[in-house]
């Protein structure tokens, strides 16, 4: 059978480390392995471990820095394991972090310059007498020193998207350790992406792919016959074994379910990888080639990948690319398309226009049709429309409603987002099902489609003479703004961007703000400056540090989160400039500051108790309003007095969404890397299980209790009459079972607080700071129990926070 030739495009910008001409396989205690240049090679030369980069090759401090194995043999870099590919570090020039091992017998990265642990085996083990050795598997193991048999960690039971020879599949019935790929992020970042390969969790004897986080299987390799997989084509099995002599098995027993493969022909590396696409694609390199030769893959049709495309996207597999936005709507993230990351779809251009009041729907909306597509799942069937035009109204009379169709006198409708559309040929016998889609779409951008087809006629007709014309016009119009702007010393907002955020220029922003010169505040991302817009509107303007990772990230994460939301109790983003290295946000302008400044400085004004209640109200909404009323759950990752602001009449508003989380309406969770501030962490990012919502949750629940006291949590105590004080959130507990509010209030009030909603705040903290997210309410809950919608209970101490309480410098006696 011909093979398919192909370039590798999971590896642009990588940094190649650099050959060591002294390698060996192993590390014993004492020796270490730095970034600088050191590798270790197995044995038979086909593997090496070591550090590489991932970024910007010029600049070691704007690169993300990984602990991985590569195929050694092979000319083309490419990655086999990744052991930090949700965490990279920096490593600048000088103390570099190092691979060793540590007194404790674990393997781990260090950072000379802290001495503090990046990555470790976390191995269980009762004496530290190890070594760590390169296998001439490409299995990376830390064993017992003494009894080579003894095995207590190795690479092959935490596979990233890598399938190697002789590596498991599958889960150990003793452990529950499930050895699974999953794909990474898009064709640079290693990072967790968004599918994975495993065996069928259900018992089936079956290998499955699906979407991370999620029970859809789009692929499957049938049930296993004792020999191979049924799905798997005939020329498969065949180019598999004269290549390299393959056998494959699916060993079960009491210990161990999994499905393994091996291979004879060692000349020939064998690269069998879960691909960014959602894709597992073999490759071989044999002997003499120059490049991989993909063997197979599956499922063979790119749109046969669930969801590949994202919501409100069409896959074709007939067109390239692949993946285009449906009309009324943009790429969601342009950076992640260029990276063949296309699962995060697109983002309507317009907000639908539907209000619903009492039993009535007001809708503007209108419909275009997609005709021959597979429609998307979730539909819900309306057995009381009995006509098309019926079927479209009972769309348009429900605000949820993003689609319909009408087939065979069966009315469908879907709500929410519209993923796995796929574009067929309806003049096909086997592409027979092909539909109309009828997309859901604002008026403004259904009239401008229909303006688009007459505009085009009309720009033919007119000809070279009036674009001329035009040209010359909106140059003299850019010379009068340039003119005004220079002789005003403000900001001109002229340059709209999209959904009506402004993209503004550098220099009109350094004008405005009087080159940078009053400084509101700062952060480690940047600073705040006061500037003005030429309507004399007064603006915040955030410098984000230049050359900063964190700082473009947080840049992309604010205008993507906050650019597309608009809330009284969430901060406006006006605008963005992005020129060159210079990364700024432009806020509305809050003349109050911050509330950590009211509650915590001692100069600013002192904040009654109806302010207070009604910024702790105002932050529900908001929070509530990202986490349940937003299209994608957005979780803000870092509450705390210092992200809420206050207008001129300390209404509160959300701020510095650098950190935030989307969750899509399709999952309750998310895995992610620990982010936030210490003192409003809550207990699951701590243990590093996947978050959600609950962890705004817990955060507002801290801050609530600053908002009662006035003071630090860390700082707030109450005397024992002993020589210890409780941990502030826990006396609060103690004291809402007593009875006794009075104690728990900023001493700054002077009593003159309404004692009802004291109690019902207290209670609200302590229900938000509970050790078990599923015991905290939700933010829509918080903001009906403090509207008084709802009743609360007396809540139950936390007992995590009287442990760690009662193991530091307080006590709990009181």
């Amino acid at each position: 059978m011909p093979y398919l030739h192909i370039s590798m495009v999971l590896l642009l910008s990588l940094h190649i480390p650099a050959a060591n001409s002294a390698t060996t396989d192993t590390i014993s205690a004492g020796q270490a392995l730095s970034t600088i240049g050191d590798k270790l090679v197995s044995k038979n030369g086909k593997y090496a471990l070591g550090f590489f980069k991932v970024g910007n090759n010029s600049s070691q401090n704007t690169s993300n820095w990984y602990l991985g194995i590569w195929f050694n043999s092979v000319p083309k870099f490419t990655q086999a394991w990744v052991a930090n590919r949700d965490d990279p570090f920096k490593s600048p020039t000088t103390s570099a972090p190092e691979l060793k091992i540590s007194h404790d017998g674990n393997l781990v990265v260090l950072n000379q310059s802290t001495n503090s642990i990046i990555w470790s085996t976390q191995a269980k083990m009762t004496r530290n007498n190890t070594i760590a050795l390169l296998l001439d598997s490409g299995n990376f193991i830390l064993r017992n020193a003494s009894n080579s048999s003894h095995t207590l960690w190795q690479s092959f039971d935490h596979p990233t998207d890598t399938f190697l020879p002789g590596m498991k599949l599958g889960w150990d019935n003793i452990t529950g350790l499930n050895r699974r790929l999953v794909s990474r992020k898009n064709s640079i970042s290693p990072a967790t992406g968004v599918y994975c390969e495993e065996l069928d969790p259900s018992g089936i004897n079956q290998v499955v792919l699906v979407k991370w986080n999620s029970t859809t299987q789009y692929w499957s390799s049938g049930v296993w016959n004792g020999q191979h997989w049924p799905s798997l084509p005939d020329e498969a099995s065949g180019v598999w074994n004269d290549q390299t002599g393959g056998k494959e098995s699916l060993v079960t027993n009491a210990h161990e379910k999994y499905y393994t493969y091996a291979i004879v022909d060692y000349t020939a590396a064998v690269y069998y990888n879960l691909d960014v696409s959602g894709q597992i694609n073999v490759f071989v390199w044999p002997e003499g080639s120059h490049d991989w030769l993909l063997t197979f893959s599956q499922p063979r049709a790119q749109c046969d990948v669930y969801s590949v495309c994202g919501p409100f996207a069409i896959c074709n597999d007939d067109a390239l690319p692949h993946c285009t936005c449906t009309k009324g709507f943009s790429i969601t993230s342009p950076e992640d398309w260029e990276l063949n990351d296309q699962t995060g779809g697109c983002t309507r251009n317009t907000p639908l226009d539907c209000i619903t009041k009492g039993s009535s729907t007001r809708s503007t909306d209108k419909f275009l049709s997609l005709p021959c597509v597979s429609l998307a799942q979730s539909v819900r069937r309306i057995e009381d429309a009995q006509s098309i035009v019926v079927c479209a109204q009972v769309c348009l009379d429900n605000c949820y409603c993003t689609a319909y169709s009408f087939s065979n006198g069966t009315c469908s409708n879907w709500h929410g987002e519209l993923s796995n559309i796929r574009q067929i040929q309806c003049s096909s016998a086997a592409n027979s099902k092909g539909e109309t889609l009828y997309l859901r779409l604002a008026a403004k951008d259904f009239q401008g489609l229909e303006k688009n087809k007459r505009v085009f006629i009309i720009a033919v007709a007119t000809g070279t003479s009036v674009a001329a014309l035009g040209l010359f016009a909106f140059s003299m119009l850019i010379m009068i703004g340039r003119n005004k702007r220079k002789s005003s010393g403000q900001i001109s907002n002229t340059a709209q961007g999209c959904n009506g955020i402004i993209a503004f220029r550098y220099n009109d922003l350094k004008l405005g703000t009087k080159n940078f010169s009053q400084k509101l505040g700062g952060g480690g991302f940047g600073s705040v400056f006061k500037g003005f817009l030429n309507n004399s509107t007064a603006i915040a303007v955030k410098e984000l540090c230049h050359h900063s990772h964190q700082g473009e990230k947080q840049f992309r994460a604010e205008v993507s989160s906050i650019g597309i939301i608009q809330h009284i109790n969430l901060v406006k983003l006006i605008g963005f400039c992005c020129e060159g290295a210079r990364r700024l946000l432009v806020y509305e302008y809050m003349s109050n500051g911050s509330l950590a400044t009211h509650l915590f400085q001692n100069h600013a004004t002192v904040l009654t108790w109806r302010t207070r209640y009604q910024i702790a109200l105002g932050v529900a909404r908001g929070l509530a309003y990202l986490h349940e009323k937003c299209r994608d759950c957005i979780i803000h990752c870092d509450i705390k007095p210092e992200n809420i602001l206050l207008s001129d009449s300390y209404v509160p508003k959300i701020a510095d969404f650098g950190m935030a989380k989307f969750l899509g309406r399709d999952f309750s969770r998310v895995i992610t890397t620990m982010r936030g501030t210490i003192g409003y962490l809550a207990p699951e990012w701590i243990s590093g299980v996947a978050i959600t919502p609950k962890v705004d949750v817990y955060a507002y629940g801290m801050v609530l209790l600053e908002i009662v006291s006035g003071k630090r949590n860390s700082c707030v105590s109450c005397s024992c009459g002993s020589n210890h004080d409780i941990y502030y959130p826990v006396h609060v507990a103690q004291e809402i079972i007593g009875g006794d509010i009075m104690s728990l209030l900023d001493s700054r009030l002077c009593g003159k607080v309404n004692l009802k909603e004291a109690e019902i705040t207290c209670k609200v903290a302590c229900w938000c700071i509970q050790d078990d997210e599923f015991d905290r309410p939700t933010m829509g809950e918080v903001v009906q129990i403090m509207e008084g919608l709802l009743e609360i209970n007396i809540p139950p101490m936390p007992r995590l926070l009287q442990t760690v309480a009662g193991s530091s410098n307080y006590s709990t006696c009181c």
